[in-house]
Order: C-alpha cells, then sequence, then structure tokens
C-alpha cells in the first residue's frame, strides 16, 4: 500500500493526498479510488475522529453540508440519477463519507439496493480503479463544480 494511504487524513493536510480535489470547510473532497460508478467521492473530515458523533453540532452541521454539495457537483457533472450518501466506518475507523452516483445503466435490481451489494471485485479489480485518462475529465469536472461552489 502506498504511504499516503496509511493515513488518508494525515496526508491529505500535508498536500500528498493524489485524491483530494478541493479542501472544504469541514474537510477534503477526494476522488474515489474505484470508479465503477463513475464519479463516486469521499469526503474526509479535517479532524481525526471515528465518528460523526465526535463532532460538534456545527462540525457536523459542516460535515453534512460538505457532503451534499460534493453530490450536487456528481450530479451537475454526470448523467447520474441519483446520489447515495453512506457513513459508516466499519472498516475504516476514521471519519469519512462515501457519495456514490446511481445511474440508470445499472441493473435496475441492483439501482434499488446498496452499493456495497455489487461483487468485491468491484473494490480491488484493476478494471474498476482509477485511471485518468478514463475518469480525468469527470475527475476534474467535479472538482471545478466545486471549487467554483466551496
Amino acid at each position: 500500500m502506498v504511504d499516503w494511504q496509511n493515513n488518508r487524513i494525515s496526508s491529505a493536510l500535508a498536500h500528498e493526498n493524489p485524491t483530494v480535489m478541493v479542501e472544504m470547510s469541514s474537510g477534503f473532497a477526494c476522488f474515489g479510488d474505484t470508479q465503477f460508478l463513475p464519479g463516486y467521492c469521499v469526503l474526509l473530515s479535517k479532524r481525526e475522529v471515528a465518528s460523526l458523533n465526535d463532532l460538534t453540532l456545527a462540525e457536523r452541521s459542516s460535515f453534512l453540508t460538505d457532503m451534499s454539495c460534493i453530490g450536487d457537483a456528481i450530479l451537475a457533472t454526470t448523467d447520474s440519477i441519483r446520489i447515495n450518501y453512506d457513513i459508516l466506518g466499519n472498516t475504516d475507523a476514521f471519519l469519512h463519507a462515501h457519495i456514490f452516483p446511481r445511474y440508470t445503466w445499472e441493473i435496475e435490481a441492483r439501482l434499488k439496493k446498496p452499493v456495497w451489494l455489487y461483487d468485491a471485485s468491484h473494490w480491488t479489480d484493476e478494471t474498476y480503479a482509477y485511471d485518468d485518462r478514463q475518469h480525468g475529465a469527470i475527475r476534474t469536472a467535479i472538482m471545478n463544480y466545486l471549487k467554483g461552489n466551496a
């Protein structure tokens, strides 16, 4: 694993996390390592805490607002039909939110279910890994939207 992946928040704060697109008030808008749903992003909290409940009410409000703004950016720059938001912390024990675009081209039965029910290979198979040649334009469009509206 690349060093920045061992602590994504610290590496973002040190400007060493290559997935970071924009620094927001509560955290860092990052483009997802995997792109089986093009435009998938993650919001990393600036403060290393375990969960949303570890933040003050003002910090929570800011984090959730930033999360929804990333969703706005994805909707505005892709042909997605809606956004799924997930704050889990089950595998990575630091506050982060997953922002998943959903598309009409997904299998209808799958579209009605959580993204996590996709086959596990979608998270690890190089076929779905971020590739600047394939996903760079979407990443740039989302980043530009956020910079203009952040």
